[in-house]
């Protein structure tokens, strides 16, 4: 059993929360609190119901997650609002979210990680966010396009998908896991041809033909999960409690 004020301070100094602006409506740190003790971490993509309810299950108080309990500003608190609140209120579970800070950190990040996972070598970043770079830049080191879609088809078997109009032999490639649209405007002004992500629009496919761009939209989530589970796996293993990670199975 340890505080929940060391946990979350651990969280904030590891994730460097406060030095980052996040995107408009974005909550990052502790969004719930519980009764100041923690026992068990669970992980999961998104403070969702389910994930909620699949804590209490595990025994776990406090959630961990990328896309917190809140986004859009203020809503009434009722109805599924209300369940999900509600839930962890009743179940004495804390939920902390980290967004952006858990994108662009350059080691338990989702962008460092999935990188690290297709044995990429990370040399960049582009696209500033108030001054986070939120997207990173790998060296292709002799990757060709079908090395690469056979390595992300194994990481990612239910979400893996391509659009190929770019080259063969790609010597820089990007990766922004989440939500790619951003990325694909900057690609070749910085010499880029081939982006990971996880969603694009339907436009996106005449971006690729027209701009000659490999493009990988293979999940939102999938592309996600990789953050929240090493922040949990820290620490827990430095608070020296369990953590477990709450698979919602989610395919878009």
């Amino acid at each position: 059993m340890v505080k929940l004020e060391s946990v979350i301070s651990y969280c904030n100094e590891r994730l460097n929360i406060h030095s980052i602006i996040d995107f408009e409506n974005a909550q990052n740190g502790l969004q719930l609190e519980n009764n100041g003790t923690i026992t068990k971490i669970a992980a999961s993509v998104d403070a969702g119901l389910v994930p909620l309810q699949q804590a209490f299950q595990a025994k776990a108080d406090l959630l961990l997650c990328h896309h917190g309990l809140f986004w859009s500003p203020i809503t009434p608190i009722k109805d599924h609002n209300y369940k999900k609140i509600k839930t962890a209120i009743d179940n004495n579970i804390a939920v902390y979210s980290a967004h952006l800070p858990l994108d662009c950190h350059p080691e338990i990040g989702n962008n460092a990680l999935l990188a690290k996972a297709l044995s990429l070598e990370v040399v960049d970043t582009f696209l500033d966010y108030k001054g986070t770079n939120y997207s990173f830049i790998c060296q292709s080191n002799g990757c060709t396009r079908t090395m690469l879609s056979e390595r992300l088809k194994m990481l990612f078997p239910n979400t893996f998908s391509s659009i190929l109009y770019g080259s063969e032999t790609p010597k820089k490639i990007a990766i922004l896991t989440g939500s790619g649209q951003s990325a694909v405007p900057y690609l070749k002004e910085n010499n880029i041809d081939t982006l990971i992500t996880g969603e694009l629009k339907q436009h996106h496919f005449n971006m690729a033909q027209e701009l000659e761009l490999n493009l990988y939209p293979c999940g939102h989530y999938a592309t996600e999960t990789f953050g929240v589970k090493a922040l949990a796996e820290e620490v827990a293993n430095h608070f020296k409690i369990e953590w477990t990670f709450l698979d919602q199975n989610c395919s878009i």
